[in-house]
């Protein structure tokens, strides 16, 4: 047999006898051209891919094929891997050459739990009918963290407030597509109140044992809704050699929450010092900040007051770096948004290893959330009693809930951590007119639905889960007698299925299949039990873990809907 390199074939050189291109799309020399120019002097780093492709989104309002190809060129990566990328994120639109890109604006309709009993599925079906969809995309999209102003939706980048169709027009007509930046505390004014004198004085001589002693005392545990006490993450990082990082994970996708949101657009650096503070602490080289898409208010403020403490000396230019997620509520996860930093699919990590020593580009990685660091910094300027002298039904210190649904006054209320579900709905005001309360979500879809009559709880760490549930995020939807239980429960098995990752079997199938097993008339609960002990033994991540929830708490405690 004779060898290769002598039988005719593809592979062989000379005039007329090889491949003069490489297999699959060919990029050209125009939208090579367009993609250099949008990257302009960026250095191409792999880990900057979903950047740029917010950049080419941005200018075109869709991603398509041949500009994919182009930019695949210009980083020197596999196509398919810029397009698993690309196809991941529910904020890319990725058009093959035989599809029609989407209209140049889009609209996109909430359809968390606050905003369907607030009339969204309504809204987007009167939006459907009246919009010109070769002018306007109208699209369902999960929580926009603006669940105190329910319906919600976003027109480009604006959240319309209330939303009916008479003010989506207004806004189209205005061409009001972008977002509203509400006043909040600039540096200068943080400066001026004594901001940043305690991060100095920390940098000028103090052990970061003392920081950590301080914020053990006040009782802090990390506000993401793991609980996990904040000062001893410290310490892990600290024992890997570096270079080591911070992130800060203000990816505040558990529909229902928005104290995140809350405290960006009103005090911002009240998180940004007690970042830098928890990162000089653990040494970190460089610190990221990962903030959803779906704040581009809070993302402007970012940006601007970053630049404004690099003017000041505060930080080195780069030294905090900014990144954009692109609507992926997986990213949540720690180690998923460590990926999304790096530039990858928001792909759960499996552990060990742990984030805190094997986290950004392999390297120990402190992640707190967003209001951890602002206690940080809050309990450095203030001592830890700012925190642990507040005392309720045998807990200490305060939590921030954020509060929607069936109340008179939605929003996010400072309370102590010991308040139970009476006071909470006390604080935003009590019931709505007309409405009777029938249940309520304690701290988002993850953690199910508990009937009125379980009160008298504390909805803090720990006190809820004898009860099959947990605090979470904190984030509490009130229903009333106006609304369906089985229904809500659906709607967060939905929002799951939606934005399961894919990546494990259980979670993936199991939410899925729960969602059609959900909609029968009555439910097959034996079957249901089986799939939600599956789901949380075998699944990878807290997604597929904690989605069964909703479903054994309202089969425990509302049969009579089932």
């Amino acid at each position: 047999m004779a060898s290769l390199d002598t039988q005719k074939g593809v592979w062989k050189s000379g005039k007329g006898k090889g491949r003069t291109t490489p297999k699959g799309r060919q990029f050209t020399d125009d939208a090579l051209s367009v993609v250099q120019g949008l990257l302009g002097t960026r250095p191409r780093r792999r880990d900057l891919l979903i950047e740029f492709l917010h950049l080419i989104q941005d200018r075109f309002g869709h991603l398509s094929v041949e500009n994919l190809c182009a930019l695949a060129h210009e980083m020197h990566l596999p196509q398919a891997e810029v397009y698993e990328v690309a196809t991941f994120y529910a904020h890319f639109d990725v058009v093959k050459e035989d599809e029609t890109p989407p209209p140049a604006l889009s609209i996109r309709v909430c359809d968390s739990l606050s905003c369907e009993m607030a009339g969204a599925q309504a809204l987007q079906a009167a939006l459907e009918q009246g919009l010109d969809p070769a002018q306007v995309r109208v699209l369902r999209a999960p929580c926009m963290g603006c669940c105190d102003t329910a319906p919600v939706l976003e027109l480009g980048h604006n959240h319309i407030d209330h939303a009916d169709v008479e003010k989506v027009r207004a806004a189209i007509d205005a061409g009001a597509t972008h977002p509203t930046i509400p006043d909040y505390q600039t540096y200068a004014d943080y400066a001026a109140s004594g901001g940043y004198e305690k991060l100095v004085a920390l940098r000028d001589g103090a052990t970061w044992t003392q920081v950590q002693d301080m914020i053990a005392a006040s009782g802090l545990r990390g506000l993401g809704g793991a609980g996990f006490p904040s000062g001893r993450k410290w310490e892990f990082v600290r024992a890997h050699p570096g270079p080591r990082y911070l992130a800060v994970n203000g990816d505040e996708g558990e529909p229902g929450t928005f104290k995140d949101r809350y405290y960006l657009e009103r005090t911002p650096h009240l998180m940004l010092e007690g970042m830098l503070i928890a990162a000089w602490a653990v040494g970190a080289d460089k610190v990221f900040i990962y903030m959803r898409d779906e704040y581009p208010a809070v993302l402007h403020i970012l940006a601007s007051e970053i630049a404004a403490l690099e003017a000041a000396g505060i930080v080195a230019p780069g030294y905090i770096d900014l990144r954009r997620g692109a609507g992926a509520y997986i990213c949540g996860e720690e180690s998923a948004m460590i990926e999304s930093i790096e530039g990858k699919r928001g792909l759960p990590r499996h552990r060990p290893p742990y984030v805190a020593q094997v986290g950004i580009f392999g390297q120990p990685t402190l992640v707190h959330n967003v209001e951890t660091l602002h206690w940080i910094a809050r309990i450095c300027r203030e001592g830890p009693q700012v925190l642990n002298a507040t005392e309720k039904n045998g807990r200490k210190g305060l939590r921030s809930y954020s509060v929607s649904g069936r109340v008179a006054a939605p929003g996010v209320y400072l309370l102590p951590a010991g308040s139970t579900i009476q006071d909470v709905i006390g604080a935003a005001g009590g019931m709505a007119a007309g409405h009777v309360f029938k249940a309520y979500q304690p701290g988002g879809p993850s953690s199910g639905v508990l009937p009125a009559s379980i009160d008298d709880v504390a909805l803090d760490f720990d006190t809820l889960q004898p009860l099959g549930t947990f605090i979470g995020s904190a984030a509490v939807v009130v229903l009333s007698d106006h609304d369906s239980v089985r229904d809500a429960a659906l709607n967060m098995l939905r929002f799951f299925a939606d934005e399961s990752c894919g990546q494990c079997t259980p979670c993936r199938v199991g939410c899925e299949k729960a969602v059609g097993l959900m909609q029968a008339d009555h439910w097959d609960q034996g079957l249901l039990e089986e799939l939600c002990q599956v789901m949380t033994d075998a699944s990878i991540c807290g997604l597929g873990q904690a989605a069964p929830n909703p479903i054994r708490l309202v089969m425990q405690h509302f049969e009579d809907e089932i």
